[in-house]
């Protein structure tokens, strides 16, 4: 396929998402909290205060005790090496990829764009290249690894596959939103550095994304908008989240204290610019007032104005980050309990899986039923940059239970909404 200035200035084909696939860990690679306040313990044995730090995050994080771990991570002490990591990577993209593709019925030879995102395990060969390998696809197709682009990376890829898929008539993109933790196993004494630790675990989506018209009615959703956000140009947004060594010499990833005040801002620039695309007329003039008001009068003098983004969108999948960004958003958006109950049960169930958890999310509102053809779904994510990503989806068909699937909730989602409480339990 040769690229054509024609089509890149033709009107905009519609982008259809065929089907997408998340890895379920295996058992074996439970980390419960108890388990994983012990292993502190052990590790942290001469530093009672780190031990306590641990003890009060993880009862705080809104995790359950079905979150897993790579082998990488439960051995005394951590084992991050190479090869381990890339055994992580083989397991949970190699599992999602061959699942898309007994979704969809498409093989390795029908994939003509692969894009990947994974933020801190940047190998060479890159991790399109190991699929690739893996797969044995063709030399002509177009492959893109992404790295560094924190938990709001999916939005980012598929951006970047509908914008190629523009240029490329009758082709199909396969996004794999993945973030390998084996090389994040930070153990030294910087509290800030130790938070992600508590809450990142196992987890892959495999998106498969087309541009081809004959695709239109078995494809579950098209793509209404992609709208990103970058607030990299501030200092403290670009510190907020960022990977460093602290005193001792040892890798992680750092939290500012700004954190989730940052992340209100880049939101609120986020939904500036989504607002136009999706808010009614008499939203978008009181949204527009407000904003006009602010910029005269000052913004600390009045409050903005929300608009009723939970009366516009049928679902939301806010990024699992953690609870305190699932409160955040929840507060902020004025949604309800059960507008962020994707969410929540996604973090309970399966942990913060970084740039795939609103893929996780969305998997379990088709395994309860609710995604019905019509109905348009909203994806937040947020990442380090620091970046807010949205991503607009409306359903092309009825998702049907039984005949979809469960996808990683298909042995659990009867057991789902449960209470999760403020603080575990020991």
């Amino acid at each position: 396929m040769e690229f054509s200035f024609e089509n890149a200035h033709s009107r905009p084909k519609p982008i259809y998402l065929l089907d997408y696939a998340c890895f379920k860990p295996p058992a074996i690679f439970r980390a419960p909290l108890p388990s994983c306040l012990e292993y502190a313990y052990m590790i942290f044995k001469d530093n009672p205060r780190l031990v306590r730090f641990h003890r009060r995050v993880l009862e705080r994080t809104g995790l359950g005790p079905e979150t897993c771990l790579p082998p990488a991570i439960h051995y005394i002490p951590p084992e991050p090496t190479m090869e381990l990591a890339r055994d992580e990577a083989r397991l949970v993209i190699f599992s999602a990829i061959d699942e898309v593709f007994s979704k969809t019925g498409l093989g390795p030879e029908d994939v003509d764009i692969l894009i990947t995102n994974c933020s801190i395990f940047c190998p060479s060969p890159s991790l399109s290249s190991m699929i690739v390998n893996k797969y044995r696809m063709k030399s002509s197709i177009k492959t893109f690894s992404l790295s560094g682009m924190g938990c709001s990376a999916s939005p980012i890829s598929v951006d970047l596959a509908s914008k190629l898929l523009q240029v490329y008539p009758n082709s199909n993109a396969l996004v794999i939103s993945t973030e390998i933790i084996t090389p994040n196993c930070y153990m030294g004494t910087e509290l800030s550095m130790l938070v992600p630790a508590c809450l990142f675990r196992l987890g892959c989506a495999a998106i498969m994304l087309t541009n081809k018209q004959a695709e239109k009615n078995r494809a579950k959703y098209r793509l209404l908008h992609i709208v990103r956000t970058h607030k990299g140009g501030e200092d403290r947004a670009y510190n907020s989240v960022i990977q460093r060594e602290d005193d001792e010499g040892r890798l992680g990833v750092a939290l500012s204290k700004e954190l989730m005040v940052i992340a209100g801002e880049t939101l609120t620039s986020n939904i500036t610019t989504l607002g136009p695309l999706v808010l009614p007329v008499f939203e978008m003039v009181r949204f527009a007032y407000n904003f006009i008001a602010r910029k005269i009068l000052g913004s600390k003098k009045i409050k903005p104005y929300v608009p009723k983004f939970n009366q516009i969108f049928d679902h939301f999948c806010v990024h699992a980050g953690g609870r305190a960004v699932i409160d955040e958003l929840q507060t902020g958006l004025r949604l309800s309990d059960h507008q962020v109950e994707a969410s929540r049960m996604a973090l309970y169930r399966f942990g913060n899986t970084s740039s795939s958890s609103i893929w996780y999310e969305l998997s379990y509102i088709e395994a309860k039923g609710r995604m019905k053809k019509g109905d348009r779904t909203w994806q937040i994510a947020f990442g380090s940059g620091f970046k807010c990503n949205s991503a607009v989806w409306k359903c092309n068909r009825d998702i049907k239970v039984k005949t979809d699937g469960c996808g990683p909730w298909r042995d659990s989602i009867d057991e789902y909404p449960i209470y999760i409480p403020e603080i575990f339990p020991w």
